[in-house]
């Protein structure tokens, strides 16, 4: 039908103008796609559409590869098919879009990891610094636990408004790209697990008392 040729030309058209939309639309797609077709079919399909026009963008092939298989995934925890909440609702005995609104607030920063990999190849061993790596493995891991911790509002204790804004800029600082914001984010990030640690503790010696 030609869908393939015009669905790549069109992210290569955005793509001239603004790489992250292209990846924006390249997401959506693997998610839409995602949500009436298992995994696999989803990649081999993604793949032959949206990873060739990612590849002529600049992104390397392996990440735009990973990228598409990575969303084909988390479509399965995306409202309103989520395959896999659904499919845990009778163990679980809860409805499954609830389920799936709980999945996805618990694995929201997961939907950024891919978009780091792709402005930042490190993050899946491209470039041959292991330095590199190491340092984006941690990196992203530390924004995950943040994000994961504000939309929980849950680490040691239940977290209070300011606490999770605190954490939100702090992964919000490490995603971005920009010079001083991962310095910025660390800095962050520290200040709200030590106050948030120490707040904790403080309030278990008081119970105890």
């Amino acid at each position: 039908t030609g869908v393939a040729s015009t669905f790549a030309g069109y992210i290569l058209a955005v793509g001239e103008n603004n790489l992250f939309l292209s990846l924006l639309l390249t997401m959506l797609t693997c998610l839409v796609l995602g949500m009436g077709i298992p995994t696999i079919p989803n990649y081999i399909i993604t793949s032959s559409i949206a990873a060739p026009a990612l590849l002529d963008l600049g992104v390397p092939l392996i990440v735009s590869h990973m990228f598409v298989f990575y969303f084909g995934i988390m479509a399965d925890l995306t409202p309103p098919v989520a395959l896999a909440c659904f499919a845990a609702a009778p163990i679980a005995k809860e409805k499954g879009l609830k389920i799936s609104m709980w999945a996805i607030r618990i694995a929201i920063a997961g939907f950024i990891v891919p978009f780091m990999a792709v402005y930042n190849p490190a993050l899946m061993m491209q470039g041959g610094d292991w330095g590199a790596t190491l340092y984006m493995l941690f990196k992203a891991g530390f924004a995950i636990g943040l994000w994961g911790a504000v939309f929980t509002g849950y680490l040691q204790r239940r977290m209070a408004l300011w606490e999770k804004l605190l954490a939100f800029a702090a992964g919000a600082s490490m995603i971005l790209a920009t010079p001083m914001s991962d310095e910025i984010g660390f800095a962050l990030g520290t200040i709200f697990l030590v106050q948030h640690i120490w707040r904790a503790r403080r309030a278990e010696r008081l119970a105890a008392a």
